[in-house]
């Protein structure tokens, strides 16, 4: 799975619209996860406006550097066990999905089309399945 130059722009020119706003999205990002997986909150046991800051510069990096796959895919890699050492589970990046979309949809708002959640759902689904095979082998 990849994404096409268009779909790259489309993540790029949306996410500029949710920097400004990074501590909010963050905030409603952790909230509506652990709404839809509540056992999530466990993962988390330090400062989650912190935590939301590097969610959102981990983001931002992710996001900027999806022109250049080659760059992205070992961080994208490292993070992916990362986390699995943390206790993520594979199932739980369907949540992470369903909160980052959701997020992206209040704030966005108008500028959230059907092309821009598409282009989102496609660079996330792409990104975890990196993630998960570094950390089960499984996309």
């Amino acid at each position: 799975m990849s994404l096409t130059p268009h779909q790259v722009e489309l993540v790029q020119s949306s996410f500029c619209t949710v920097q400004p706003m990074a501590e909010t999205a963050a905030e409603l990002f952790y909230k509506r996860l652990f709404e839809i997986e509540p056992a999530t909150a466990a993962l988390f046991n330090g400062d989650m406006k912190l935590q939301g800051r590097k969610f959102m510069q981990v983001l931002a990096v992710a996001v900027g550097s999806l022109s250049s796959m080659s760059t992205l895919v070992p961080l994208v890699q490292r993070l992916g066990l990362r986390h699995a050492a943390s206790g993520v589970r594979p199932e739980h990046y369907d949540s992470v999905q369903q909160a980052l979309l959701w997020t992206l949809a209040l704030i966005l708002q108008d500028e959230y089309t059907t092309d821009v959640r598409s282009a989102w759902a496609t660079a996330y689904a792409m990104l975890a399945g990196v993630m998960k095979e570094a950390a089960w082998g499984v996309p």
